[in-house]
């Protein structure tokens, strides 16, 4: 099994879907992670110290596939590689999964 590299890419904030449907905060992005952040994933379906619970259950089918050896080209650039987000329709985080030799 290989490890997995994982990458705060980018966080959006939809201040207009944000205004119009959430109760508190709607100026506010995911305050769970900054651009840059970095992960590695090391095996055993446990999530990395300090983590998102929500966005860990949303990314992790992709992380155990890279992890497994799995492949996500044609569709991305490079073996090992998938780019992926979290399912917050209002502040998604876009993370960048990346196959690493442990």
């Amino acid at each position: 099994m290989k490890q997995v590299r994982i990458t705060v890419l980018r966080k959006q904030l939809y201040k207009d879907i944000a205004r119009e449907y959430l109760t508190d905060y709607p100026d506010v992005e995911c305050d769970a992670f900054r651009e840059g952040d970095r992960f590695l994933y090391t095996g055993g379906a446990e999530m990395p110290e300090g983590f998102c619970p929500w966005a860990w259950i949303d990314i992790y089918h992709s992380v155990s596939a890279l992890s497994a050896g799995g492949s996500h080209t044609p569709w991305q650039k490079r073996e090992g590689v998938n780019v992926v987000c979290c399912t917050d329709g209002v502040r998604p985080v876009t993370f960048l999964l990346e196959a690493v030799e442990g």
